[in-house]
């Protein structure tokens, strides 16, 4: 595994000269806030290599090397997405297995499930869950991590062969292109969104009011102890505590017995704070959106799902893949418009 400078650097003229990269990440989500990246593992043929991130080494001459490369992943929104926020690292272009075969037909599409089918090798899942910032590893983790990117070259070249046959190359590409550009993308700032647990909308205002604070507090308290919000507080506790403190109804009871007086104390006063917002202030439930289509909006979302199902139903594809429901109310909503926010592939399928 390579843990300093000059580990990487012996290995990156290698890299440069590699014909193909096969990449994929181990993060530590579970026992770390926020999380982690705790390992970056590349296979180059002949070559399955573990690169630590944990041990202090400067990785921008890695990234440097892989920005300008196509990369072969699996499941690549979530990479992307944490080597964006964490490494400022965007790729040229990836080729994504999972897409790749989802495109291709398969109906079974996790790594696990392709190699098996593709490949005839079985891979081993016990570390699928492993503390990945754990150190040293374990033999068992390492095997586990360089299984992760061994085969995704053949799988790749086995992937591309059967989409050049269905004529469907073109939309992996489309596809990845579009993936890198979002996943990479910065995250708009929600303020209002950030701190609506699931199930919250059925608190009222002022409740609502208070689950707001709670949420703030429990996220410094993650934050500063380095652990997920849930190990501080579980997600339906701060709800109950927000009805309870909104009714005058005691609910320390739901607080952890081992929670430190400290802690405690911030609860309170957060608690406190939430339950003196004005009722001009206290936020209001967002309600899910009713979509009641007038007769010739209804008419022409049924015939574009119908045409859709149709469509994959003769390529055996996943229809949302074409269009999901969210995206064909989108096209219902545009007035005039032929779904210029599709992709080209999909707009061909669904309006010919």
């Amino acid at each position: 595994m390579i843990v300093d400078s000059q580990q990487l650097a012996d290995f990156l003229p290698a890299l440069r000269a590699a014909e193909w990269i096969a990449l994929d990440t181990e993060a530590d989500s579970r026992h770390a806030y926020p999380e982690k990246l705790c390992l970056v593992q590349i296979s180059i043929a002949g070559a399955d290599v573990l690169i630590d991130p944990l041990a202090r080494l400067d990785l921008a001459p890695l990234w440097d090397t892989l920005r300008t490369r196509e990369l072969i992943l699996h499941g690549s929104d979530y990479d992307l997405r944490l080597l964006s926020s964490q490494q400022n690292f965007k790729p040229h272009a990836v080729f994504d297995t999972m897409i790749a075969a989802r495109l291709a037909g398969c109906e079974k599409f996790g790594l696990g499930d392709l190699v098996q089918q593709f490949i005839g090798v079985t891979l081993e899942k016990a570390s699928q869950k492993a503390d990945w910032g754990r150190r040293p590893l374990t033999e068992k983790m390492i095997a586990y991590a360089r299984s992760d990117t061994r085969h995704l070259k053949p799988l790749a070249d086995l992937l591309r062969q059967q989409l050049v046959e269905k004529g469907r190359l073109g939309w992996l590409e489309e596809t990845c292109v579009r993936l890198v550009a979002e996943a990479t993308a910065p995250a708009p700032p929600d303020p209002d969104g950030e701190w609506r647990l699931k199930g919250s909308n059925r608190l009222s205002p002022p409740a609502l009011a208070v689950l707001r604070e709670l949420w703030h507090w429990r996220e410094k308290e993650a934050v500063a102890n380095n652990r997920p919000p849930y190990f501080v507080m579980a997600h339906e506790a701060l709800m109950a505590v927000a009805e309870r403190a909104v009714a005058g109804v005691d609910y320390e009871p739901l607080v952890p017995f081992r929670m430190p007086d400290r802690r405690k104390q911030r609860l309170r006063e957060s608690v406190l704070r939430g339950l003196d917002v004005l009722a001009a202030a206290q936020p209001q439930p967002v309600r899910g959106e009713i979509v009641s289509w007038p007769g010739a909006q209804k008419r022409r979302f049924v015939a574009l799902e119908h045409r859709r199902n149709r469509v994959a139903a003769q390529l055996k594809i996943d229809p949302t893949l074409i269009a999901s429901k969210a995206t064909l109310g989108e096209l219902i909503r545009e007035e005039g418009g032929n779904g210029e926010f599709l992709m080209r592939w999909q707009r061909e399928l669904l309006f010919g």
